[in-house]
């Protein structure tokens, strides 16, 4: 069993890194947002950006730094297929994946206005931001001394690949079959 981590920048390309390997490789899909939101529903808490980095690190703390992508490994395993871990990001969650065997890190990162913009036309319910606050959300989430925050510029360094999503989608796609056939995946 393979296990590909995504990491990258808000709105640079993640779910469609994600898409490209459950419909064309055959990978299922396990979701750190996914995970939240429905801890977040159980709880009975707004579904936003803000509560679900104050959960994520909530859990992380009373846990471990890798607790949720720990939950997310379980899953994957159970399902016995190759898998995609979406939204690492964390350093504690690369190093407990990697301790696992057979991951790869994929990170994804784009300019931020070009990033904006396609989160502005995605209208999902944590991306109905103005620009500051964008960038005040990527500032936050960008580094961090405390291992259960947030540190999105470490895990992107220690990416096995890194993919510039500035241009069109043929051209993220063909970078992205290029290191599947690196793999031989």
């Amino acid at each position: 069993m393979i296990i590909i981590g995504i990491t990258g920048t808000l709105g640079a390309g993640k779910g469609t890194l994600v898409d490209y390997l459950a419909e064309h490789k055959g990978f299922a899909h396990f979701s750190v947002r996914d995970f939240l939101v429905v801890e977040l529903k159980n709880r009975g808490m707004d579904v936003n950006r803000d509560t679900m980095t104050s959960l994520a690190n909530e859990l992380r703390a009373n846990n471990s730094p890798s607790y949720i992508t720990d939950q997310l490994y379980e899953q994957a395993l159970a399902s016995g297929k190759n898998s995609i871990i979406e939204s690492i990001r964390t350093p504690g969650e690369i190093t407990s994946l990697r301790a696992k065997g057979n991951f790869y890190l994929f990170a994804v990162d784009a300019d931020p206005k070009v990033r904006y913009e396609r989160i502005s036309m995605r209208k999902s319910a944590t991306d109905n931001i103005d620009f500051d606050t964008f960038r005040a959300n990527e500032k936050r989430e960008m580094t961090a001394s405390d291992p259960n925050k947030q540190n999105l510029s470490v895990c992107i360094k220690q990416a096995d690949f890194v993919f510039d999503n500035n241009g069109d989608l043929d051209k993220l796609y063909g970078q992205l079959i290029s290191v599947l056939d690196r793999l031989d995946i």
